[in-house]
């Protein structure tokens, strides 16, 4: 069984921002699958399941808000006896182009409070992550930026980015981090 979840906040107000680019992955992927998250409010997410391959996948999206991501990711991993090395965590990253994607086997959170939050929540930084470029940052705070909506081209940008990241989860799952990284880094 594998855990992908796709990092964001709750509520129509954050629906396009850009630290929902997390969400928008898992919502895409969701819908190429014909499956419906549905709230379990006991492991505070959205959360759907599907095979896939030779695997089940657990797929969701923390209503925990960004910064304590980390709750419904260690409540799943518990509940369904999920091992950090079968995670993957799909989210934002700021240094990275609008138009690029990165797998990483493991890392520290480089900023970001979700995967913090992640981190002090499983006592481990031995996740994959899958990150989604969402810059350049313009000279205004991050925490600012990160909460804006995407401009209506970059959201136009996003559409074949989203499509990518699905296709390299799905490449992931069956051929590993090294092969992924080496196919869309």
């Amino acid at each position: 069984m594998k855990l992908v979840a796709g990092l964001g906040n709750i509520g129509e107000k954050y629906r396009w921002t850009r630290h929902n680019a997390g969400f928008m992955v898992a919502d895409k992927w969701a819908i190429n699958n014909d499956v419906q998250f549905k709230e379990n409010k006991k492991l505070h997410c959205y959360i759907t399941k599907f095979p896939k391959g030779l695997n089940d996948i657990i797929l969701i999206k923390p209503t925990t808000y960004m910064n304590l991501s980390g709750d419904a990711v260690s409540a799943v991993m518990s509940y369904y006896k999920i091992d950090v090395k079968d995670i993957l965590i799909v989210y934002d990253d700021l240094s990275l182009e609008l138009d690029r994607i990165r797998f990483r086997p493991s890392g520290s959170d480089g900023g970001h409070n979700g995967i913090k939050s992640i981190i002090k929540s499983l006592g481990s930084s031995e996740f994959a992550r899958l990150k989604i470029g969402i810059g350049p940052q313009p000279p205004i705070p991050a925490e600012d930026f990160v909460l804006q909506n995407f401009y209506k081209y970059q959201l136009d940008k996003l559409k074949p980015v989203l499509k990518t990241a699905v296709e390299g989860i799905e490449y992931y799952l069956e051929n590993g981090m090294e092969k992924a990284q080496n196919m869309y880094n």
